[in-house]
C-alpha cells in the first residue's frame, strides 16, 4: 500500500493540455531562437510593436522600472522565498520544491538559450530570450497550479486559469522589458513561451520524484515490519 502525503502539483486532469501546450511552446522557442539568431537588430515583428511601447515617460516609466525590478536578483530572491513560506505554511511542500525547481530550471535554460541563439541589443547584451519575462510567467503558472488543485478545478477552469495567470504575469513584465529598451518584444514572446515549456515538465518531473519517494518510503515500511 502507498499513500500520498501531498497533492499533485500538475493536476491530472491538465496534464494532457499542458502537455500540449509546452510542446507547442517549445516549438515556438526554437523557431524565433533560429529567426533571430545572431541578428542585433529588431525584426519586423519587432518594429511593428515596439515604437509604440518603448520609451514610455513618468508615471508609466517609474511603473516599468517597479515591475522591472521583481525580475532583478534581489527582487526574485524575494518572491521566491514569500512563495516557498507561503507553500510550507499552506503545507504544500511539492509546490515549495517546484517554486524552486521551476524558476531555477527556467532562468537557466532562458540562460543557456541566451548564448546559443547570441542575439543582442544595445551592443554585447543578450537578448533572446527574455529571462524577466520568463520568470514572471513561471512564478505565475506555479501559483495558477497550485490555486487550480486547492479549489478542485475541472481541466477547462484549471486551463483557462492557469493561462491567464501565465498572459497577465508575461504581458506586464513584458511590457516593462520592452518599455524600458531592454528586450525586443520578440525576446518576450521567447522568454513567455520558455516558462510555459519549462514548468508544466517540470511540475511532472517533481510529482514523479516524490511519488517515486513515497513508494520507497512504503517498501521499507512494510519491510521492517515483517
Amino acid at each position: 500500500m502507498t499513500g500520498r502525503p501531498a497533492p499533485a502539483v500538475l493536476p491530472p486532469s491538465l496534464r494532457v493540455r499542458l502537455g500540449l501546450i509546452a510542446a507547442l511552446a517549445t516549438l515556438a522557442v526554437i523557431v524565433l531562437g533560429v529567426l533571430y539568431a545572431g541578428h542585433s537588430r529588431p525584426g519586423k515583428v519587432d518594429g511593428w510593436i515596439q515604437p509604440a511601447v518603448e520609451g514610455v515617460r513618468p508615471p508609466w516609466r517609474n511603473v516599468a522600472l517597479a515591475t522591472d525590478f521583481w525580475g532583478e536578483p534581489a527582487g526574485v530572491a524575494m518572491l521566491v522565498v514569500a512563495g516557498v513560506a507561503g507553500c510550507l505554511l499552506l503545507r504544500r511542500p511539492r509546490a515549495a520544491v517546484l517554486i524552486v525547481a521551476g524558476v531555477g530550471m527556467t532562468v537557466a535554460t532562458t540562460t543557456l538559450l541566451k548564448s546559443l541563439v547570441g542575439r543582442t541589443i544595445h551592443g554585447d547584451n543578450l537578448s533572446y530570450p527574455s529571462g524577466h519575462t520568463a520568470f514572471a510567467t513561471a512564478l505565475a503558472l506555479v501559483v495558477a497550479l497550485l490555486a487550480t488543485g486547492r479549489l478542485g478545478l475541472g481541466r477547462t477552469a484549471g486551463t483557462l486559469l492557469v493561462l491567464a495567470a501565465a498572459l497577465v504575469a508575461g504581458a506586464a513584465m513584458g511590457w516593462a522589458q520592452v518599455a524600458l529598451g531592454a528586450h525586443y518584444p520578440t525576446d518576450v514572446l521567447g522568454g513567455w513561451c520558455t516558462a510555459l515549456a519549462v514548468i508544466p515538465a517540470t511540475a511532472w518531473l517533481v510529482d514523479r520524484m516524490a511519488d517515486w519517494l513515497v513508494d520507497r518510503m512504503a517498501d521499507a515500511a512494510r519491510r521492517e515490519r515483517r
